[in-house]
């Protein structure tokens, strides 16, 4: 089993990832952590240093990679899913899932969030919801076709497991 979950930051994608993998007694892989591991570098140190351009190369090598593992729940870059064919990737080698989370709630994730986020900085809450409304837009294309989607902010294991089996 290989298990994509695909969504805007602060969706929920790690947290969930975590408590799914346990949950089937299989690995877990953030993509991101991945990616910086490789590279020995932080995501913003690669887009400060090589540009996004390069980052996204990086990070269609890292899906190449963990789309070969199994027994795993990979929590993608927000981004992932929309550069080169990766969602055709993911949907061929395995199960996606889209965090389809409201923007108001996603904000205020975001707002507590200790993690970096470049794209987000320095925006009040009214800017931020509007951001990530735009941002979407762009993204749902790619996001919308995922095999499942969850919408509800705190979703029953269970219940995912019965949807993926």
């Amino acid at each position: 089993m290989r298990v994509y979950l695909i969504g805007y930051m602060g969706s929920g994608k790690s947290h969930l990832g975590w408590k799914l993998a346990d949950h089937l007694g299989v690995q877990f892989v953030d993509m991101d952590n991945y990616i910086e591991e490789r590279n020995c570098k932080s995501i913003p140190q690669i887009f400060a240093e090589e540009g996004e351009a390069e980052f996204r190369k990086k990070e269609r090598k890292a899906l190449d990679e963990l789309s070969e593992f199994t027994d795993i729940v990979i929590a993608t870059g927000g981004g992932a899913p929309c550069f080169f064919d990766n969602i055709e990737v993911m949907n061929e080698t395995g199960k996606t899932i889209y965090l389809n989370i409201d923007p108001k709630i996603l904000a205020d994730r975001l707002l507590k969030s200790k993690t970096e986020r470049p794209l987000i900085k320095g925006k009040s809450r009214d800017e931020l919801v509007a951001f990530i409304d735009e941002t979407l837009k762009k993204r749902n294309e790619f996001y919308s076709q995922a095999k499942y989607q969850i919408t509800e902010p705190d979703f029953d294991l269970n219940r995912l497991q019965e949807m993926i089996s």
